[in-house]
């Protein structure tokens, strides 16, 4: 993209607010299925939020042919790596279709191989074991057994995107223009003390769940040490990592709703809590005792989708900027109003959430009530 381009889609100059990393996430509540157009404009309109070491998407809904399957992206850094990978999902999955990723040259640094895989448990896997816990044993089999092979996408129906570069750029080397999706969630890195490579780009990913993250988790080692009981390996040598799994242990395995995890995630300070009526306090109170190591401590604000789901959060005190905005059957979640302006010039509302406050929108045709909360 040349200069005179990216003025003309960035029409506020130096109007910018400069607070590190850029995130978005544009959602039809109907699940009517749109391309890649508006989510990579509102990106480049945030160009310089981020430095060029890591841009990508989450795309849901996108493969409807295979909607059944686990679509597993993986990227490979050496040809030995593809190998042992091959082996561990032949010993645990049945590949129905696999393919090298149509990619093709752009502004990107350095880029592996990525391989698409479309899989289903073998049928002789343990009964006992959750079909899900099952895929994310061999997810993290792969991260830490084969040496530079990394699946950085795993969820049915949906894929992740994300590469070093910027995220017009990283749009343009996969092609994105060819997918459609009812849900995009984006991401601009500024990376500060972690390094910029193509498995630390956002989003992170396990399962359906992706997490983009603008911030910083000083709590990384105590969030990692408490993840680590549970079967999950950090290999991604970024603090964001621990978000996603973190999510997929409160929200898909312990049940809790939006509700509770964003009080874990983000919890209020002992102070506030003790002047609380008892009924609340004594909620809040159980869920620091018992989830005290899974608080994401720095300056963040994220947006959290799976499917038929997307999120919005911030820390308590709102550190890093996130607004959000609504119009018909759109809800658009962003660092800044004006990538979502861009996209969408007449919003039906606008509003900057609380700290530490969800913003919630579902499909209508889910199971929890649609819309917006």
């Amino acid at each position: 993209m040349n200069e005179q381009d990216r003025n003309i889609i960035n029409p506020f100059g130096d109007d910018k607010d400069f607070a590190a990393c850029a995130i978005f996430g544009m959602m039809n509540t109907e699940g009517k299925r749109f391309g890649s157009k508006d989510p990579v404009r509102a990106m480049a309109n945030m160009h310089d939020r981020g430095n060029g070491l890591g841009g990508g998407f989450a795309v849901y809904g996108i493969y409807p042919d295979f909607k059944d399957y686990y679509a597993f992206h993986v990227m490979y850094l050496s040809r030995d790596a593809k190998e042992k990978t091959d082996r561990i999902l032949a010993s645990r999955f049945d590949i129905i279709y696999d393919e090298e990723m149509q990619t093709r040259p752009a502004n990107v640094r350095d880029p592996p191989v990525v391989w698409r895989y479309f899989v289903q448990p073998k049928k002789n896997r343990p009964k006992e074991q959750l079909e899900e816990d099952y895929i994310i044993e061999a997810i993290m089999r792969i991260n830490t057994e084969t040496g530079k092979a990394f699946v950085f996408s795993s969820g049915k129906d949906m894929g992740v995107f994300k590469g070093v570069g910027f995220p017009e750029d990283v749009a343009e080397f996969f092609c994105l223009e060819d997918y459609q999706g009812y849900l995009w969630s984006c991401h601009s890195r500024f990376p500060t003390n972690t390094p910029g490579w193509w498995g630390g780009a956002h989003p992170f990913s396990i399962l359906d769940w992706t997490v983009v993250h603008n911030g910083e988790l000083s709590s990384y080692g105590i969030n990692r040490r408490y993840l680590e009981m549970y079967g999950y390996k950090c290999t991604m040598q970024t603090d964001t990592e621990v978000l996603a799994y973190a999510v997929d242990l409160l929200m898909r395995r312990q049940q809790l709703p939006i509700e509770l995890v964003a009080q874990v995630l983000a919890a209020p300070l002992w102070s506030e809590i003790d002047r609380m009526e008892p009924k609340q306090a004594n909620l809040l109170r159980t869920l620091r005792q018992t989830y005290g190591s899974l608080l994401m401590n720095g300056p963040f604000s994220i947006v959290i989708a799976h499917h038929g789901e997307m999120i919005g959060l911030t820390d308590r005190i709102k550190l890093r900027p996130l607004v959000a905005g609504t119009n018909g059957d759109y809800l658009y979640l962003s660092s800044e109003e004006s990538a979502m302006r861009l996209v969408s010039p007449n919003l039906d509302k606008f509003w900057c959430p609380r700290g530490g406050e969800p913003v919630v929108g579902r499909l209508k045709t889910s199971k929890k009530a649609g819309g917006l909360t």
